[in-house]
């Protein structure tokens, strides 16, 4: 395992996700006045093997005043497999919703494709600005739609979760993945803090991340490249880390 990068994977990932990467990064430059956030520094890039095949994880982390930690990973498993994931985790006095993105895809093809905004409010609901821009959104209709894990719940009616059958519905995905990063930057710079709902927001926030730390896919393809100690680690730290 080593944790110093040559050059970046961006450039050899599907071209969809190459895009998406380049788009998410443009929004957060326009929208959000972002300072560095640091990454131990053996977790921002890593190379090891799994089953023979090259892996490298390369993570992207900002933060702002309304974000504790903006955070892009890029990862490619060989010629086989290609990821990005994001997420973006408000500071705890900012009541504002978790947004996420995941597109997977390998030799040449999209597999899975996956975006939300998802409540952290004890209501379980999301702030009415949000459920009103949303609903306003025109309708996606896409051929093949996923099932949701059982640990699902974490997330809101607006999410997608698709198969893209070609590039063209891969395509749609990533343009509405910017409208909801695009509604999700306006609204955090709009909205002020709210201290006396920490608790609230802390608690949303854990669960969530609870959550998705039981992605089983996730969690066995860190333990087979870098082993079970490690893969915990990363899950906990860089993935979803809580504040």
């Amino acid at each position: 395992m080593i944790s110093s990068p040559t050059h970046s994977i961006r450039q050899r990932q599907h071209p969809l996700i190459r895009q998406l990467a380049d788009r998410i990064e443009a929004v957060w430059r326009e929208h959000l006045d972002l300072e560095p956030y640091y990454l131990p520094s053996d977790l921002g890039y890593v190379e090891g093997k799994m089953e023979g095949e090259r892996i490298v994880i390369e993570n992207h982390c900002f933060q702002t005043p309304q974000f504790r930690k903006l955070h892009m990973e890029l990862a490619k498993v060989g010629e086989a497999l290609d990821i990005l994931h994001c997420v973006m985790f408000p500071r705890s006095d900012y009541a504002l919703p978790m947004f996420g993105a995941d597109i997977v895809g390998g030799r040449g093809r999209l597999s899975m494709a996956i975006t939300d905004l998802s409540p952290v409010a004890g209501d379980g609901l999301l702030p009415p600005d949000y459920q009103e821009q949303l609903g306003s959104m025109d309708a996606l209709r896409f051929s093949q739609e996923r099932q949701f894990p059982g640990w699902a719940d974490i997330f809101s009616p607006f999410c997608l979760f698709i198969h893209p059958s070609d590039d063209g519905e891969g395509a749609v995905f990533v343009d509405r993945v910017v409208e909801y990063l695009e509604l999700h930057c306006r609204q955090a710079v709009a909205t002020v803090a709210t201290p006396e709902r920490r608790s609230e927001i802390l608690a949303g926030q854990r669960y969530y991340c609870d959550r998705q730390q039981e992605n089983d896919k996730t969690r066995r393809v860190l333990e087979k490249a870098f082993g079970r100690e490690w893969a915990d680690r990363y899950m906990t730290t860089v993935l979803f880390d809580m504040e």
